[in-house]
């Protein structure tokens, strides 16, 4: 894809950068060469370039939470800057902060690396969404990540008081930042890049899907996984189970709730058992893993004592609440608010990051974003999601026309993992089926794939396999025309490697070695 000189959407990428490429010119002085750059147009400033020397394999992680990196990361030069650097009237600074990694051995191609959470700060900018054990620096692209137009800590949702970082965050800033990010690729090397790329989990897949839907001339490819959809009807259905779960809690003195005992330990290794015996085996191998997603019909009723609560057993009030909690929230009328939730191994995770689905002991890490369970009212609850205007603009479930973006040929690539507690791979498997129909299945199939991750929770962990690399088959598929099949997968959680299917097949075994991907084909 070629965007010099061309404006898009209201912004303008410019071209015809005049003299030798800064990248020409080796070492530290041509990237520092890009400091105190600006562009009037975009409001762009660079406020800092340094040189950062080749990393060794394991010495760089890309967050603080996860393993280091397994392979060498190339020298490359780090730009820092903002977009539209500004005070508010309340004294707050806001304005776009970015960062971009332009490597030594530039392969000519850039990739945005979406954010997480409500983001506020700037993440390495590596490229590791989806992208197995060599990020996307490692492979040579030029990457950019961006804290979306605000500073601030977790789910700190203050900046949205101020209409312009609302706006930001809701959508503006990718735009602004992809096309600030390709002119400075541009001014280093000295040309733009063949093809544009955007990876992103969580809000980074909200984000990458809003770029096909709002930007689409923007990026030739792109990999949404468990993508932050409509957060605001997620959290809805997360204190809808929440208030399920309480009704089978025991209570304390004060008659309280005690949720993350609502199941012992032993409670949630019967689940467990009980599930893999109802669908593990549907995909030809009992080992632990759901792979065969769509044809899972897990029946907690199976699991009820026969008179009150004994060991071996659920008490009918638990049977119940594992049973309510899973299904999405009603309103009065009785339509669906949200979507279901899938039964899979990992609803008893209780490792690094987001645990499970069932309730647990520890922090309770989505309690800040969800309505309070006491009191719940899904109507109310519902309205005020509907009547939340920042909501409207981030919600990326109901736009399904991306004529524009499959008509320059742009390639989607879905992923969500089944375990996620957080957003139900059921929604973003509804939003495929629904682009499919609203684009036609031949384009559609022409352009798209969506893989369940079985086992892996929010954008990984989980109890089973949680590292795959879609940015692979994506550029192969966009560059050379070679449609993407079955992904392999492997995490720390389980040993060997497994394919990931493309919808609607799964990984079914065929005999052999277990461990061995090869033995292994896809199946509907």
């Amino acid at each position: 894809m070629q965007v010099k000189g061309v404006a898009l959407l209201g912004l303008v990428v410019l071209g015809g950068v005049a003299g030798d490429a800064l990248a020409a010119r080796k070492g530290a002085d041509a990237c520092a060469e890009l400091v105190g750059f600006r562009d009037a147009r975009l409001k762009l400033e660079v406020t800092g370039a340094e040189r950062v020397p080749v990393a060794p394999p394991g010495t760089v992680r890309a967050a603080s939470y996860l393993p280091p990196i397994a392979v060498e990361l190339p020298a490359y030069c780090k730009v820092s800057g903002r977009i539209n650097d500004r005070t508010a009237v309340d004294g707050t600074r806001y304005g776009i902060g970015f960062e971009l990694a332009l490597p030594e051995g530039w392969n000519g191609r850039f990739l945005f690396q979406g954010g997480g959470g409500l983001n506020g700060s700037i993440a390495p900018a590596l490229g590791t969404t989806a992208a197995g054990d060599a990020p996307a620096l490692a492979r040579g692209f030029a990457v950019v990540s961006t804290d979306s137009g605000h500073e601030g800590e977790g789910f700190d949702a203050s900046f949205m008081q101020d209409q312009r970082a609302a706006l930001d965050f809701a959508h503006a800033s990718v735009g602004t930042t992809a096309q600030a990010a390709l002119l400075l690729v541009e001014r280093y090397y000295g040309k733009a890049p063949h093809h544009s790329y955007m990876a992103g989990c969580s809000t980074g897949g909200r984000e990458t899907m809003l770029a096909t839907q709002r930007y689409p001339e923007l990026f030739d490819g792109v990999i949404a996984v468990a993508p932050a959809m409509r957060t605001g009807f997620s959290n809805l259905a997360l204190a809808n189970a929440r208030t399920k779960f309480m009704s089978a809690a025991p209570r304390d003195a004060q008659g309280r709730p005690l949720l993350a005992q609502t199941y012992s330990g032993g409670d949630k290794s019967l689940i467990l058992k009980e599930l893999l015996a109802q669908c593990d085996a549907l995909d030809g191998l009992a080992d632990g893993v759901i792979e065969n997603v769509l044809a899972c019909r897990f029946e907690p009723k199976k699991l009820q004592c026969k008179a009150g609560k004994q060991d071996g057993c659920l008490s009918a009030a638990q049977v119940t609440a594992l049973d309510q909690a899973f299904k999405a929230p009603r309103d009065a009328s009785g339509a669906p608010l949200y979507v279901d939730y899938p039964y899979d191994t990992g609803i008893v995770y209780e490792g690094p990051g987001i645990p499970g689905f069932l309730p647990t002991e520890g922090p309770d890490i989505l309690a800040a974003v969800m309505p309070k369970a006491e009191g719940f009212d899904p109507d109310a609850t519902a309205a005020r999601v509907r009547a939340d205007a920042v909501q409207m603009l981030t919600d990326t479930n109901a736009w399904t026309n991306l004529g524009s973006f499959l008509g320059r040929g742009g390639k989607a690539m879905y992923a969500h993992g089944v375990s996620d507690p957080w957003f139900s791979a059921w929604d973003t498997l509804d939003y495929f089926k629904r682009a499919e129909a609203a684009n036609g299945a031949q384009a559609w199939n022409d352009a798209a794939r969506f893989y369940f991750v079985p086992g892996m929770g929010h954008c990984g962990g989980g109890t089973a396999r949680d590292q795959f690399d879609l940015l692979t088959p994506l550029v192969e598929w966009v560059e050379q025309g070679q449609t993407p099949g079955q992904v392999l997968a492997r995490g720390a959680a389980l040993e060997g490697e497994r394919p990931l299917c493309p919808y609607p097949t799964h990984a079914h075994y065929m005999g052999g070695d277990a461990a061995s991907a090869e033995s292994y084909e896809c199946r509907k």
